[in-house]
């Protein structure tokens, strides 16, 4: 019987030394994220979603049996996205007979570039039956999503007239056509609104680590008398602002402001309390709140007929009551939260401000401003008041309403946030 042969002494010890080399030499040659990447998903672009009413709303029978076509832009690059549908205002199942994504030729067009066109799926099938009151997230598909790139999301909708869970206040443009045009790469003769239906959200997967702030406010959150398709409010120049910075390109932020919304009351929208697990806690990634609320409820205490000095104190303590509870529930959750001082709002025709209204705006203001009660603040009043008279909004800033910045005092907004308070 011929016996096996056998390594010589020395020849074991070799073997295993050359085959260690190689090993070593294959995970040196693999990208560095490869050997210690932990994927994790962030919120790269978010709008509040809620029941729209009165103009808001659209005409019975818009969106059935149609094609809706919206413009979104994230504000932080990955590799891979996943889109969250809403029936948040639904009392009945939502059928989505199909959605997608792609890469849009502009803010302001409903193109997009054929070839980017990705089919998304629900638990892997194409439509999906979304719960009453319920959100729903698409599978994950592979797009190297870049910050402040324009993207496309179209959502075709059943024959049934859907109940309406909107974010009016877009200031973006979207597009509908009648039947099958998810992969129509021009749709020709759409009709449009400017909302957005159904979208809450734009998640996007990335290696490396993240960061996301949520600003949470009113209409000067959510961009009124901002440009259409312009992307011009100051959450949209905080977002380039980062993008700009190297150092802070891992850094999101979403905008989760309602037109009209309120600390106190229920306004288009629901009130910032009820509306805080949803449109900040339960974000992805977040590590930042900057809270800008409080001019809605200043404004609408005397609206409709004077009150007493008792009532106006009152009031301002539950404003500052319902702040203390942001604070504790969102540092709770780990969360840095800085308070953002409201601005002036003298000469607005709406709600006809008077001294004592702007004496609770001060009161306000000194106690968002004493440290200890936010973990930072943003002075935006600082920053949009008129020097001369420190009750108005500069002229420079104003859009004519002495409420609403134009794109130019939200720019200064923008602006004025220092980027270290991310750090």
């Amino acid at each position: 019987m011929t016996r096996p042969l056998l390594p010589r002494k020395g020849q074991t010890s070799v073997r295993v030394a050359v085959r260690l080399a190689c090993i070593a030499m294959a995970l040196a040659a693999m990208p560095a994220h490869a050997q210690s990447c932990t994927p994790a998903w962030v919120a790269g672009w978010a709008s509040s979603q809620f029941r729209p009413t009165g103009d808001a709303a659209l005409p019975p029978g818009t969106l059935a049996n149609q094609t809706l076509r919206q413009i979104v832009r994230p504000s932080v690059s990955g590799n891979r996205v996943r889109v969250r549908l809403s029936n948040l205002a639904g009392t009945r199942p939502l059928p989505i007979l199909g959605a997608s994504i792609a890469r849009a030729t502009s803010s302001a067009a409903p193109t997009i570039d054929p070839a980017t066109r990705i089919a998304l799926r629900f638990d892997g099938k194409p439509d999906v039956i979304i719960p009453p009151g319920a959100d729903y997230l698409s599978d994950p598909v592979t797009l190297s999503a870049k910050a402040l790139d324009t993207l496309a999301i179209s959502i075709r909708y059943a024959a049934a007239d859907p109940e309406q869970t909107a974010h009016p206040g877009s200031r973006a443009t979207s597009w509908h056509l009648p039947g099958d045009h998810l992969s129509d790469p021009q749709f020709a003769g759409a009709a449009t609104f400017d909302h957005w239906f159904n979208l809450a959200a734009l998640e996007v997967e990335r290696c490396a680590p993240a960061q996301l702030i949520v600003a949470l406010g009113d209409s000067i959150t959510d961009g009124k008398n901002s440009s259409t398709n312009g992307n011009d409010r100051w959450t949209d120049r905080l977002a380039e602002r980062l993008q700009a910075d190297p150092k802070r390109r891992h850094i999101a932020i979403v905008n989760q402001g309602i037109g009209g919304n309120r600390l106190l009351d229920d306004g288009l929208g629901p009130n910032a309390l009820a509306r805080l697990d949803r449109d900040v806690l339960a974000q992805p990634g977040v590590t930042h709140l900057i809270l800008l609320e409080g001019i809605n409820d200043l404004g609408t205490l005397t609206r409709e007929a004077p009150v007493s000095t008792a009532a106006h104190q009152a009031h301002v303590a539950r404003i500052i009551g319902v702040y203390r509870q942001i604070i504790a529930r969102v540092r709770a959750k780990g969360i840095k939260v800085i308070g953002a001082t409201v601005m002036p709002f003298v000469g607005n025709d709406y709600y006809h401000a008077d001294a004592q209204n702007e004496a609770d705006r001060q009161a306000v203001n000194a106690w968002i401003r004493q440290p200890g009660n936010f973990d930072a603040v943003i002075d935006f009043d600082a920053a949009t008041r008129d020097p001369a008279r420190p009750d108005r909004l500069a002229p420079a800033y104003d859009s004519g309403d002495a409420l609403h910045p134009s794109p130019r005092g939200y720019r200064a907004m923008g602006d004025a946030i220092p980027l270290n308070l991310f750090d």
